[in-house]
């Protein structure tokens, strides 16, 4: 029985990588009984598109670039009347997604697990209309990660490293912020807020995977409050870096929606890219969301 697969390549991604993997991926994709279509998105945003369009006649739907390209491929089967699995071949830099899945990051080994049969439900989210499927993010460095092309697939990974080399608090703008969820409302000043469904935060905080449900219906949530000075600002950075966020300008804990209004308007980044500006956000847990194929 002839099974037909719906190949999205990110072009861009991982600097051109797919040039030296896509023989290779093709070949192990049709060695395990698919027959793979080539679609090669052409500028951001087509990947939702695409499969919007063409994916309900496929058996599944993979995709090549980075976590971004994911993000989008995502997009793209929510709106699908029959979700099917998505086999993801990391090409990016951070590649947040495929560590918290365990895939492999070599272009051919991952094409073996992106056909296998092996699935894992993975909750996508919902702001203000539009999907993502890892992080949504305010406050500090997020504009970065969509600022410059060639940067936007790494800065919000980065931002950890960032946080680290400030040398002077006049270089982050803290927002006061409204935020309602399951656990009550919080008001304060923040200077960076994430909502996450992935065992890291910002690419280099690691959350402990036994604590971290890719499908409970509950996204993970970390707001980073203003620090009074330099060495407070340390103390944060710390913390965060051991997963400790027991300390009083650090909150995490989970939530199945989220309601954030601001005095003014905010920009946010969407799994690394533009998410817009906006006053007020609300966010929501899409459970279930969508399969993806882990070997």
């Amino acid at each position: 029985m002839e099974r037909k697969l719906m190949l999205v390549v990110n072009p861009n991604a991982g600097k051109g990588g797919y040039r030296a993997a896509l023989g290779g991926v093709l070949e192990r994709l049709c060695a395990a009984g698919w027959i793979p279509t080539v679609y090669f998105t052409q500028r951001p945003g087509q990947a939702p598109e695409l499969v919007a369009r063409y994916g309900g006649g496929y058996d599944r739907v993979a995709c090549m670039g980075g976590d971004g390209t994911l993000s989008e491929v995502c997009a793209g089967m929510m709106t699908l009347p029959r979700r099917l699995p998505i086999g993801y071949i990391p090409l990016g830099t951070s590649n947040d997604v495929a560590h918290t899945l365990g895939l492999s990051t070599k272009p051919l080994e991952a094409a073996e697990q992106a056909a296998g049969e092996r699935t894992v439900a993975y909750d996508i989210g919902e702001i203000n209309g539009s999907y993502f499927t890892y992080v949504a993010a305010f406050g500090a460095f997020t504009e970065v990660s969509y600022a410059t092309p060639q940067e936007s697939k790494q800065a919000l990974g980065h931002l950890a490293y960032m946080l680290e080399g400030v040398r002077s608090l006049g270089q982050i703008r803290p927002v006061h912020a409204r935020v309602e969820s399951d656990q009550g409302t919080l008001e304060d000043d923040f200077i960076f807020g994430a909502v996450t469904n992935s065992t890291t935060v910002a690419g280099l905080v690691k959350l402990d995977g036994d604590a971290v449900d890719l499908s409970d219906g509950q996204f993970e949530v970390l707001l980073v409050k203003t620090p009074r000075d330099l060495i407070e600002l340390g103390n944060i950075v710390s913390a965060a870096l051991s997963a400790d966020f027991s300390g009083h300008r650090l909150s995490f804990f989970k939530s199945r929606g989220l309601t954030v209004r601001f005095d003014q308007p905010v920009a946010w980044t969407r799994d690394g890219e533009d998410g817009g500006e906006h006053r007020e956000v609300a966010i929501r847990t899409c459970h279930p969301g969508v399969e993806i194929v882990i070997g």
